[in-house]
């Protein structure tokens, strides 16, 4: 008689291991979330964050200081020229 161990103990195993991953994959995505090291500008999404001197020469284009032409020449000169 088994008294009521050792019945099914292959499923046992089975949720054990997935406990530990699932487990271990929530910290590695809480240490990448909160590891703050962001120093090349890219976001957790994988999209790259604008420097902040693209920044500024966006707000200045956005308030009419600098015409179309002039705002791609300095997208350029930045390097980013996608226009």
């Amino acid at each position: 008689m088994m008294w009521g161990y050792g019945g099914n103990m292959g499923l046992y195993w089975l949720f054990g291991l997935l406990a530990i991953v699932g487990i271990s994959l929530l910290v590695v995505l809480l240490v990448r979330l909160f590891s703050g090291d962001r120093s090349a500008g890219q976001k957790l999404g994988g999209e790259v964050e604008p420097s902040r001197a693209r920044q500024i020469l966006d707000e200045r284009f956005a308030r009419g200081e600098l015409t179309a032409e002039q705002y791609r020449e300095q997208r350029a000169v930045l390097g980013d020229d996608k226009y």
